[in-house]
């Protein structure tokens, strides 16, 4: 296709000759209605002027008789610039005037009417217009008196003429003004098409130009850059979730077979199947769980979880994670306590209370005391093994956090802590999959919030900030972002 063929087939153009017309329909219009009215208004004044002119005369050929009547229509058919006067006998014989010829009829019929006429001493052939009356006096005289109505024909040229003009310089103006704007708009959507046919080979990273001008393909393209962002982003995790599954998950497999494999080779004895066997079944478990914390973190970063969303307190959560877990840290040598406030929350219960529960495993976990530390006293021992949950409001945010005196995040190390599969080096040595923080990321950004890693000073200060319920269904309509590809 041309370019010219292109351009006069974009809406832009289209649009712009749909206006066009309107507007050169509107301009005739206009234009039609004014000449209309100043040919009626010098029709009326014409109507006037000749009506007042025939009452006069009229008057004195009752007062003065037919020799009256002569000498005035003499008199003044010989002023300059004169109406058209002519008298008649009843036999239609001209008897005085200055009209020297007259379309057929006209004297024959009273009243109003067009006609073409010559002056008795015009010099050329050419017939003129004049609006006439023509009126019966006593005895079968007849008496006509007219204007001219070249003035009215001239004025009516003018019009026309600016009509004319006024349309084909709207055509012109209009027809340039669509191009510049289509040309204008099709550049815009030519970049964006190639940006698009970019990203159909390929490369994600490709975004749609964005102007100054703020107008809707501004907007568009800014909406359209932001999906792209998030497409990127959910693809660069779907690549790092499948290699990071066939890194990390190697290792769990191969020893799972191995051990298998030894089994087969080497036991003898029902007891030394049996252990192999359990062994078996509890690497088993931890892909599992693995597996499980994987499909968890994608329901809640494709939103699925925004279903089952309810209203509930945090500090029932809070307290229920605590009574769960306290047990397991008094086996660790950790002291469990809760501090709650009432703190309504709109979400999904059952991942918040999973998202807490994994900040308060990593917390028994790692937040024990660091070794290198020299011995404090008794009661400062005790204070840096406890591990603290807190349920709050503050604001228009719910927290919920947990606090432990361990060795904590080095603040560099904090970005890539909640990404999937991460372990830091201190953490290596201990079980897990390095998923904890990952779903906890991901089931804050859910609920429109985010997941803070402080400092404790010593330790660590794992929070998830969730909107309150006070308005937090208009907020979760509004949030567009699903979750964001790092993890907890």
């Amino acid at each position: 296709m041309t370019a010219f063929g292109k351009l006069i087939r974009t809406t832009a153009f289209r649009l712009t000759l749909v206006y066009l017309f309107l507007f050169a329909l509107f301009a005739a219009s206009l234009l039609g209605f004014f000449a209309w009215n100043t040919r009626h208004l010098i029709t009326e004044q014409i109507t006037a002027t000749v009506n007042a002119e025939t009452g006069e005369v009229s008057d004195i050929f009752a007062r003065r008789g037919l020799r009256g009547l002569v000498l005035t229509i003499e008199n003044r058919a010989l002023r300059p610039g004169a109406n058209l006067y002519l008298v008649t006998t009843p036999a239609g014989q001209a008897v005085a005037g200055n009209v020297g010829s007259l379309s057929p009829g006209v004297m024959a019929t009273t009243g109003w009417s067009e006609t073409a006429y010559r002056r008795l001493d015009d010099q050329d052939s050419t017939n003129h217009f004049a609006l006439v009356k023509v009126t019966e006096l006593s005895s079968g005289f007849r008496l006509l008196i007219g204007h001219d109505l070249e003035e009215r024909r001239r004025l009516f040229g003018i019009v026309a003429h600016a009509a004319q003009w006024s349309v084909l310089i709207v055509v012109v103006l209009g027809l340039g003004g669509g191009i510049f704007v289509a040309r204008r708009v099709l550049r815009r959507i030519d970049a964006m098409t190639g940006t698009t046919q970019r990203i159909m080979a390929g490369d994600l990273s490709g975004r749609l130009p964005v102007g100054r001008s703020g107008d809707e393909l501004d907007r568009l393209a800014r909406n359209l850059n932001a999906m792209l962002e998030r497409i990127e982003a959910l693809m660069m995790g779907l690549k790092e979730v499948s290699d990071n599954i066939a890194h990390d998950l190697k290792t769990p497999l191969t020893r799972l077979r191995n051990r298998a494999e030894e089994a087969l080779a080497k036991s003898r004895t029902e007891a030394e199947y049996r252990s192999a066997l359990e062994r078996t079944i509890e690497e088993s478990d931890g892909l599992i769980r693995t597996f499980n914390a994987l499909l968890m973190i994608a329901r809640a970063e494709s939103g699925q979880a925004r279903g089952n969303m309810d209203d509930f307190d945090a500090a029932d959560v809070a307290r229920g994670i605590h009574e769960l877990y306290e047990p397991l840290a008094e086996d660790d040598g950790m002291t469990l306590r809760v501090k709650v406030e009432a703190a309504p929350l709109h979400g999904n219960r059952e991942l918040i209370s999973q998202a807490l529960a994994n900040l308060v495993e990593n917390a028994i976990k790692y937040g024990k005391p660091d070794g290198t530390v020299q011995p404090l006293a008794p009661t400062a021992e005790a204070d840096r093994k406890e591990i603290l949950i807190e349920a709050k409001r503050v604001g228009e945010r719910v927290l919920l956090s947990v606090t432990d005196h361990g060795p904590g995040i080095p603040v560099a190390d904090r970005k890539h802590a909640v990404e999937r599969f991460v372990r830091l080096e201190a953490s290596r040595t201990l079980p897990g999959s390095g998923l904890g923080l990952s779903l906890a990321s991901a089931v804050a950004t859910l609920h429109g919030g985010d997941l803070r890693l402080d400092d404790a000073h010593p330790g660590l200060i794992a929070t998830l900030a969730i909107p309150a319920l006070s308005g937090a269904s208009d907020r979760l309509a509004a949030q567009t972002q699903d979750v964001s590809q790092k993890a907890a």
